[in-house]
């Protein structure tokens, strides 16, 4: 029987969609009053840390997946709504979000430039994207591809089976920018992150020069502008 790509989806450990992504919310706007569109919101944990502590007046999630047993039903959340985003059918009001949250989500997209492109459509006008993206750049990913030879996928992380897409900082700064788009603040997870302290004591000692090759990820907070004002 031929395996199905979803396959690689439903198989994942709960973990994997359940994670409340406090590394990318310090880059969330202090504003209790904004309205939060998160796209590929798992399980809904994310979204229900922020109406429950009172960092958005509205919330809203997108997911490709139903989850039983998960936050997605929960009644803080406002609204969630199972759909393939790259169909881009999403019965939502336009201009109607303050942020729209995308972490860890456009490497898994045929075409996220696309979708990006799409999306603006939700924003409201001077709001902002949350973004994380793997970066393949990472110095495992290339021992691995380098000096093993290998491109083998794995369940989770930057060689992610799941993933369709590959980016180095450069590229996700290609991908992010556009003349309606701005990225206002980024760092890596290097930075956003507690732990890997040999790392970061590396990373410190050689100025930051091999930052790019030390860090799995990198977090972007995008400034959606009037299409021609940027």
């Amino acid at each position: 029987m031929k395996r199905s790509f979803e396959n690689y989806y439903t198989e994942k450990d709960a973990s994997y969609y359940n994670n409340v992504r406090l590394d990318l919310l310090k880059f969330l706007p202090s504003n209790s009053k904004q309205k939060v569109l998160e796209v590929g919101a798992g399980g809904g944990h994310t979204l229900r840390y922020i109406k429950e502590n009172n960092l958005a007046s509205y919330a809203c999630g997108v997911e490709l997946f139903e989850f039983k047993d998960s936050n997605q039903n929960h009644a803080s959340i406002d609204q969630f709504v199972i759909a393939n985003i790259e169909k881009k059918d999403l019965k939502l009001a336009q201009s109607a979000f303050d942020v729209i949250i995308l972490a860890d989500v456009l490497e898994h997209l045929e075409d996220p430039w696309d979708v990006l492109n799409y999306l603006e459509r939700f924003l409201t006008d001077g709001g902002y994207f949350l973004v994380s993206l793997p970066n393949i750049r990472e110095v495992n990913a290339l021992r691995k591809i380098v000096f093993k030879g290998s491109f083998a996928y794995t369940d989770h992380g930057v060689l992610d089976k799941t993933h369709l897409r590959f980016f180095c900082r450069k590229n996700m700064i290609e991908l992010l920018t556009s003349r309606n788009r701005q990225i206002q603040e980024s760092s890596s997870s290097l930075k956003m992150r507690d732990g890997n302290r040999k790392r970061k004591l590396f990373n410190l000692l050689t100025f930051n020069c091999f930052e790019e090759f030390l860090s799995v990820q990198y977090f972007f907070k995008v400034k959606r502008f009037k299409e021609g004002t940027a």
